[in-house]
């Protein structure tokens, strides 16, 4: 095992620059590299570090082109569009919110304004402005405010409070605007987090959302970060909540995985003891979560999501070839946990797969026995 740790670090240098990565969640540190040749990811076809896409988990190009539409031309007008012709009840809309606001938050950040210049994000005012009705702009007006209070404020400030408040109130208003989809309770779930809701208040919420979309995966991730011991919950509460949804999850549906992110959102700041990832918790957690990629359609939205997490525990776990195999499918796009919670995802993922490749050669594998 010695020597697959010394070939494991032989390739760190080659794909990442900076001189330590700071251990977080289970995180593995930078070692000092040895022979850069050891294993090298490009030969399995996996894109350049500086070419990897941290704005999402995998593939949309449909959003990727009216996001580049509406920041060049400062038009909102496609993504109203885009939002109106995708289905309320599925993930995609909630993705796709969560992109045009956060696409608009950070361009707030990146140009606050002045006396001549207008401030970024400056489309989705004018899309409030001049569409107040359209269900879309309401939605992600609500989420834009959520993203502004986590980003530009402190959990339990007044400033934080009075954001909150008011995303609190959008949520309200977008909601009227359309009953029957589940997006502005979904938007509301991060306003109960940061409100701290009593345990009844945030039930009923829930109970709106169950109403609407029982079954949504990216609301269930939502209300899980509530449940967890680090804001209103505990450890227990929160693994019961992912074990009751997987335990009622369809065939096909992604809710199987939801113990392995309850594991994860519990995980020590530092671990040193490498049989954790392959204790009992960790290792029916992954197995639950593999189960439930095999099962899920290959177009699920939240498919990726669930690939992502699952290679930063295969990888922990030492089952290399298994994250190899979750590799090849989410190679590219590195906007998921865990790699988001870094300062540099791509850097972080690029880790993770450097040492999937040494591991997996490690152990005789090679570009020509990997399955696509």
């Amino acid at each position: 095992m010695e020597i697959l740790w010394v070939l494991m670090a032989a390739v760190l240098l080659s794909f990442v620059l900076l001189p330590f990565l700071r251990r977080r969640r289970g995180g593995i540190e930078q070692v000092p590299a040895g022979h850069p040749d050891a294993a090298d990811p490009a030969d399995y076809g996996f894109v350049r570090q500086e070419e990897l896409d941290i704005r999402m988990p995998g593939p949309d190009q449909d959003l990727l082109d009216v996001l580049d539409l509406v920041q060049r031309t400062q038009d909102y007008k496609a993504a109203s569009q885009l939002l109106a012709g995708t289905e309320r009840e599925g993930e995609l809309r909630w993705q796709r919110v969560q992109a045009f606001a956060g696409a608009a938050s950070l361009e707030l950040q990146q140009r606050p304004g002045g006396v001549s210049e207008a401030p970024g994000g400056q489309w989705l005012r004018v899309w409030r402005a001049e569409q107040p009705k359209d269900a879309g702009g309401a939605a992600v007006h609500a989420e834009f405010l959520v993203q502004q209070a986590w980003r530009t404020s402190t959990p339990g400030t007044d400033e934080f409070r009075i954001i909150m408040e008011e995303a609190r109130t959008a949520c309200g208003e977008a909601a009227l605007l359309a009953p029957g989809d589940p997006v502005p309770y979904l938007v509301e779930l991060s306003v109960a987090r940061g409100l701290a809701y009593s345990q009844a208040e945030f039930e009923q919420l829930w109970l709106k959302i169950l109403d609407r979309a029982p079954n949504h995966m990216g609301a269930h991730l939502a209300a899980l970060h509530y449940w967890c011991e680090k804001w209103h919950g505990s450890r227990k509460l929160a693994y019961d909540f992912a074990e009751a949804a997987a335990a009622r999850a369809p065939h096909g549906s992604l809710l199987a995985a939801m113990p392995l992110f309850a594991v994860f959102e519990h995980l020590p700041e530092v671990n040193l003891v490498s049989g954790f990832y392959q204790s009992e918790v960790v290792t029916k957690a992954v197995h639950g979560a593999l189960h439930a990629v095999h099962s899920a359609r290959a177009d699920d939205p939240m498919l990726a999501h669930v690939r992502h997490l699952l290679v930063f525990f295969l990888v922990r776990g030492e089952r290399w070839a298994e994250a190899m195999n979750q590799l090849v499918h989410i190679d590219g796009h590195v906007g998921a946990l865990p790699w988001t919670l870094s300062a540099d995802p791509a850097a972080e993922f690029a880790i993770y797969r450097a040492l999937a490749v040494a591991g997996y050669e490690a152990n005789g594998g090679s570009p020509a026995t990997l399955t696509q």
